[in-house]
C-alpha cells in the first residue's frame, strides 16, 4: 500500500509539461496525462476523497473542463451531488454567472439556478491554481446561490502566482506544487 506521499509523487509525475502552450513563454501543466496512469488518476480522486469524507459535503462543483474530469468521480466517492461550473453557453437552462480574469484573459463561468441551493456546503475542484481568478469566480458564484464554499481543491498548485491571495478566507487543498511559466 502506497504512502500519501507515495501517491503524490505518482500524481506529480504523470503530469506533463508543455512549453510554450497556450501562448509564449508559459508552461503549461496538463493533468490530462494523469488519466493515462489509473494508478495517479485513482491515487488523485483517492487523496480527494479521504480529504472530505468527513465533512459532510453536499456538492461538488467542478470547473470545465479539467475540473469536471476529477469533481464527478470524486461527487461518487463522497455521495454527494455533483455540479459542473460551465463556459458560457454550455448549460441549457436558466442560469448564473460570473465574470474573472485568468492568467491569460477575461472568462465567465456559470452554473444552473438552483444547482445549488442555500446552506449547501460545497467543494470546488479544479485542476490547477494559478492566478486563483477562476476559484474566486466559482467562490462568488457559489454564495449569489446561497452556498457555502467548505474548501477548494486542486491537483496542481503554482505557488509563484500567488493565487492562495485572491481566494483569502477560503481553504485551498492541493495534491502538488510545480514552478515555471
Amino acid at each position: 500500500m502506497a504512502t500519501v506521499e507515495e501517491k503524490k509523487e505518482i500524481i506529480k509525475n504523470a503530469i506533463r509539461g508543455i512549453p510554450d502552450f497556450p501562448h509564449k513563454g508559459i508552461l503549461f501543466w496538463d493533468v490530462t496525462t494523469i488519466m493515462l496512469n489509473h494508478k495517479a488518476f485513482q491515487y488523485t480522486i483517492d487523496l480527494f476523497a479521504e480529504e472530505y469524507k468527513d465533512q459532510k459535503i453536499d456538492v461538488i462543483a467542478g470547473f470545465e473542463a479539467r475540473g469536471l474530469i476529477f469533481g464527478a468521480p470524486l461527487a461518487l466517492a463522497l455521495g454527494a451531488a455533483f455540479v459542473p461550473l460551465r463556459k458560457p453557453g454550455k448549460l441549457p437552462g436558466e442560469k448564473i454567472s460570473e465574470e474573472y480574469k485568468t492568467e491569460y484573459s477575461t472568462d465567465k463561468i456559470e452554473m444552473h439556478v438552483g444547482a445549488i441551493q442555500p446552506g449547501q456546503r460545497v467543494v470546488l475542484v479544479d485542476d490547477l491554481i494559478a492566478t486563483g481568478g477562476t476559484l474566486a469566480a466559482g467562490i462568488n458564484l457559489v454564495k449569489k446561490a446561497g452556498g457555502e464554499v467548505v474548501e477548494a481543491a486542486c491537483v496542481i498548485e503554482l505557488p509563484f502566482l500567488k493565487g492562495r491571495d485572491k481566494i483569502a478566507g477560503t481553504k485551498l487543498f492541493v495534491l502538488v506544487e510545480k514552478e515555471g511559466l
